[in-house]
């Protein structure tokens, strides 16, 4: 049974932590690896050094977006993909546990779990997107 006094805080939680962490590992890529060395990271797995920088502005993008609740379903299916690829490219051949050597694919397949449930529970409180809907239908309301 879900108790809708809460889930949505519930949410909302999920959404500011996840979006956090998103933020948290493009600041890393920014001010500790640097965009530089970030893109020889990614050239050095056999990826387009181009992609660093997609990948540090789809992760800026992302974690902003729902930290503030714009899309933030939308945003957390978009986000997937992101995951799925540093499993397959950097985790992937290190085995399940994230504490092996160079990092498993454990942490990166939860990450994906709870972005599936962001994405299918909903925009919990405080999005800037049901923010917005109330206020379109409100607009339409007083036209009637």
């Amino acid at each position: 049974m879900i108790d809708n006094r809460f889930a949505p805080w519930g949410l909302l939680i999920l959404r500011v932590v996840l979006g956090g962490l998103f933020l948290f590992h493009a600041g890393v890529k920014i001010f500790v690896f640097t965009p530089a060395g970030t893109a020889e990271y990614f050239s050095s797995l056999g990826l387009l050094a181009a992609l660093a920088y997609i990948a540090i502005a789809w992760e800026l993008a992302g974690g902003a977006a729902l930290i503030v609740g714009l899309w933030p379903r939308l945003v957390a299916v978009a986000m997937v993909p992101l995951l799925l690829g540093t499993i397959v490219s950097a985790h992937g051949a290190n085995g399940f546990m994230f504490s092996n050597e160079g990092g498993g694919w454990e942490y990166p397949a939860f990450w994906i779990v709870a972005l599936v449930v962001q994405a299918l529970c909903g925009n919990g409180a405080a999005a800037w997107q049901s923010r917005a809907t109330v206020v379109a239908a409100r607009s339409k309301e007083s036209v009637r």
